[in-house]
């Protein structure tokens, strides 16, 4: 037999456990347009955002090697690492001059990298192994959204990634703009290069110990 208390219709009374799900109902029917519109949101949560803020796993199986042959300049590709998405770009001769532009770097809010969300080394204008390729944790860092490939709004040099959650631009590097949600640039996993287009991913030839732990936040 149900303990629920009955609905008291004289003072309008509802039982808790009804009142609750009536909450939510109302909750979940008005914010339907607003999680459409945070569909990349959502789908991270589902798939790589899910793991997000859980322990490593085991070091031997998160080695993973890559191929680059395929990519021309300007292209780029992702793929899962560790079930994280990993962006990496061939980046053209005018992206690499730009990171270094201190018209550019007038507009981020960590341009040196010191806040540490790479291994060491990976602290320089380029954020990378390699100023030839861009290798970057395709994560927000506000929210954990997906970022998408997009140009710096105003400025001349392509490369860029544009989270379309709530708006947080970040350089070809990785490094966030000023004023923008997201705290922090896009984290930078452990990466060295074994030949000159066969990049090997959870390794780090300047920080062997490095893990995906020690950063400040992904």
């Amino acid at each position: 037999m149900s303990t629920e208390p009955p609905f008291d219709k004289d003072n309008g009374t509802t039982p808790p456990s009804r009142r609750k799900i009536l909450t939510a109902s109302t909750i979940a029917l008005g914010g339907a347009g607003a999680c459409a519109l945070a569909a990349p949101f959502l789908e991270s949560l589902e798939g790589p955002g899910a793991d997000l803020r859980k322990a490593e796993s085991d070091d031997k199986a998160a080695i993973m090697e890559v191929d680059l042959s395929d990519l021309k300049r300007g292209d780029h590709k992702q793929i899962k690492w560790k079930n994280w998405p990993v962006f990496i770009q061939y980046r053209t001769k005018d992206m690499i001059a730009a990171l270094k532009e201190p018209a550019l770097k007038a507009l981020l809010r960590d341009p040196d990298s010191k806040i540490r969300q790479q291994p060491k080394d990976a602290v320089n204008d380029y954020r990378s192994i390699n100023p030839d390729y861009a290798i970057l944790i395709g994560i927000c860092t506000h929210l954990g959204c997906i970022p998408n490939f997009r140009d710096v709004k105003g400025y001349a040099h392509k490369g860029g990634f544009f989270c379309p959650c709530h708006g947080s631009q970040f350089d070809n590097a990785g490094r966030v703009l000023k004023d923008m949600p997201a705290p922090y640039n896009l984290p930078v996993p452990p990466a060295r290069f074994i030949k000159p287009t066969i990049l090997r991913l959870g390794e780090s030839a300047a920080e062997p110990h490095f893990s995906m732990n020690d950063i400040q936040q992904i």
